[in-house]
């Protein structure tokens, strides 16, 4: 089950970042491609063939309605609640090496909240649920620590400050984040969520640098798994991260160490950047041949 994080990108490519400042900068075709983290986590699990539920507070607007249009055609049980405030939208520049700047639009009022009444009966069918960090998120943790489902969530270049991140941070038995916020510190905010949180698992992903997966029992420090090579030139990064989560989700289902899923997300999020706007959604059969060639 994952909850919160849709929205719909407008994908702008450009030929470098930043741009430079000008009146007017003609770019190629702008394209809209609905997905989001939670959205993007969703139908690559789903591509996986696992069973996905998707619940998330969205608008009644045609933003809305692109992100219920993706959805349905990736098979993924989408459940929305209609939020007064309209569906999120984000502005990604990518340039020409597939790198990006994303700008993102966090509508959503403080008081939006998911009735329990809603999602409850949901979460008593899930089997692992990735909590995107959404503010109403938060106060869906003590009742999925009542019903004892392991939950995740990816906390993206968090700094290991913004206060926003840090309840996900220590609430979620496994935790994803970008080395990018943080760069040489990652080490130390793996150990002090480790230390301070409920987590049993953190995974720091450093893009081309691969990532770091650090576990309570797993010695002091964290252990580097190589980036995959992508199967065909590099895109756009958007969806690389949400990828590598879909992979390491599919593995820990399984029952695969975290070695072993580790590398499977490597692998997914090389994959994601072979197409735009997070479209690349490998399948089970191609993620575990090339893990296992």
């Amino acid at each position: 089950m994952v909850i919160g994080g849709t929205g719909v990108d407008t994908i702008v490519r450009v030929d470098s970042l930043p741009v430079p400042l000008a009146d007017s900068v003609h770019v190629g075709p702008i394209e809209e491609w609905p997905g989001h983290t939670g959205g993007n986590v969703a139908l690559g699990a789903r591509a996986l063939g696992l069973k996905v539920g998707l619940l998330d507070c969205i608008g009644d607007d045609w933003i809305g309605a692109q992100v219920r249009e993706r959805m349905a055609k990736g098979g993924v049980e989408f459940l929305p609640q209609i939020s007064p405030a309209g569906t999120r939208r984000a502005v990604n520049l990518v340039d020409a090496s597939g790198r990006r700047m994303s700008f993102y639009d966090g509508r959503d009022p403080a008081d939006l909240r998911m009735p329990r009444d809603f999602y409850l009966p949901r979460l008593r069918r899930a089997r692992h649920v990735h909590l995107s960090i959404m503010n109403f998120g938060r106060f869906l943790y003590d009742d999925i620590e009542d019903l004892g489902v392991p939950v995740s969530t990816d906390l993206h270049d968090w700094d290991g400050l913004a206060d926003h991140h840090r309840e996900f941070a220590l609430r979620s038995d496994l935790v994803f984040f970008s080395a990018a916020g943080v760069g040489d510190e990652a080490p130390a905010l793996m150990r002090e969520i480790l230390r301070a949180g409920r987590a049993h698992t953190v995974v720091a992903t450093a893009g081309a640098d691969g990532s770091y997966v650090l576990t309570r029992d797993g010695g002091p420090g964290p252990q580097h798994i190589p980036a995959a090579v992508p199967s065909a030139p590099v895109v756009d990064s958007n969806g690389a991260g949400d990828a590598y989560v879909c992979g390491f989700l599919y593995g820990r289902l399984a029952g695969r160490n975290v070695r072993e899923c580790a590398r499977l997300g490597a692998i997914a999020g090389a994959h994601a950047c072979t197409a735009p706007g997070s479209t690349a959604l490998i399948s089970r059969e191609t993620l575990l041949s090339v893990a296992s060639p």
